[in-house]
């Protein structure tokens, strides 16, 4: 790669982050208002968080990466996880500290995270991996797997589908953002590059308002033999 080449892989990077951030950062009440209990009629999805902490295990150092209003971070508390959670969007971040005081929330991006090598027993990335470009992917996975301990496990949840869902003016705001779906083995295969091993996956049919079926993947970090 060329450090024109190197230059323009950076603005590239910047764009999409800073797209991302200034999305949220509008319509952070809002979304946080209209999502306000997501785990409320969600069987699978609860059955999803209580089988990842227990193969992360009580007390489990984990991060919450995306975490937005904090509900999946305060979720994995509840399950006796040591979570904390981490986010571009401090109008996201400032509701998820006004909610849960006694957890932590710190603003960064998820591409490039200040936590040390192996430092976790878990991650989960809960419909946040969604606006990374795909071209992307396989260095954000690959940060996932730099942080996780040997035998450290992910969850990652995103729609599934090949084209994207451009949300225009949501909650009348004028901001505007794609919502990638991806399909449940292309993801796969990408962890797999990244060094993980896929230990579940489990697609659900769309319900209620969605228009697309949902994916959850956990993927384990090899242990050394």
């Amino acid at each position: 790669m060329t450090d024109s080449d190197s230059q323009t892989s950076d603005n590239q990077t910047a764009d999409f982050l800073t797209r991302t951030r200034v999305f949220y950062d509008t319509v952070a009440e809002d979304y946080a208002e209209r999502f306000r209990d997501p785990f409320a009629d969600a069987p699978v999805e609860r059955a999803m968080f209580a089988l990842f902490a227990e193969l992360v295990g009580p007390g489990g150092a984990v991060a919450d990466l995306g975490c937005g209003p904090g509900r999946a971070t305060a979720r994995l508390r509840s399950l006796g996880l040591d979570v904390f959670g981490v986010d571009l969007s401090e109008g996201m971040l400032a509701i998820a500290r006004r909610e849960n005081p006694d957890l932590l929330f710190v603003r960064g991006s998820i591409l490039e995270l200040d936590v040390a090598d192996g430092a976790l027993a878990g991650a989960v990335s809960w419909y946040s991996s969604i606006h990374t470009p795909v071209e992307k992917l396989p260095a954000l996975f690959r940060e996932f797997r730099r942080v996780l301990a040997p035998g450290g496990h992910l969850l990652i949840g995103f729609q599934v589908g090949d084209e994207p869902k451009r949300h225009d003016k949501p909650f009348g705001h004028d901001v505007i953002l794609d919502f990638q779906r991806r399909r449940p083995e292309f993801v796969g295969g990408l962890l797999e590059a990244a060094g993980f091993e896929v230990v579940s996956r489990t697609v659900r049919a769309a319900q209620a308002a969605e228009l697309t079926a949902q994916a959850f993947l956990i993927a384990r970090v090899p242990t050394a033999v």
